[in-house]
């Protein structure tokens, strides 16, 4: 089952290293990660997904919390909490796919965010089910020629 994890730490260098090399040296697996400075600038937010039953995620927690750089780690699937991701797609367009590609892409919330007289790219945010969804939809339609994913961001409610 997919688990994210929410790790407070020092903006530092070599401390996302020592986070990673933990996961690594272990031999869990990292499906997503996302690293960014905070409002305090001297802190960084790191949201890891990873896949693990729930003993091996309290294992990972108390490693996190060992090492020097990290403040804070929160499981938040196990909060009220709010996850997004975003995704930024090029598509082969033609005339008989135009219409279709952005029907879609307004149906799911998203966007074209810059088109060629061949492609467009979309942008598209939201739970990994939906942008999931729309993968399925769209590869129906068209050819997807590159795509990349942010991995999950998310923050606990109240």
């Amino acid at each position: 089952m997919g688990r994210i994890l929410s790790i407070l730490l020092e903006n530092e260098s070599g401390a996302l290293s020592r986070v990673i090399g933990l996961f690594s040296q272990r031999g869990y697996n990292i499906e997503t990660i996302t690293v960014a400075p905070t409002e305090d600038s001297t802190l960084s937010k790191m949201t890891i997904q990873t896949v693990g039953d729930e003993k091996n995620i309290e294992q990972i927690e108390k490693q996190l919390h060992k090492l020097i750089d990290v403040l804070r780690v929160v499981q938040i699937g196990q909060l009220s909490h709010i996850e997004r991701e975003i995704m930024l797609l090029k598509v082969q367009i033609n005339s008989s796919t135009k219409n279709d590609i952005k029907h879609t892409t307004e149906v799911f919330r998203g966007q074209i965010v810059d088109m060629t007289s061949t492609t467009y790219i979309l942008q598209l945010s939201g739970t990994t089910k939906k942008l999931d969804s729309f993968l399925k939809v769209i590869r129906n339609i068209s050819e997807i020629i590159e795509m990349t994913r942010s991995g999950i961001v998310g923050i606990s409610r109240g």
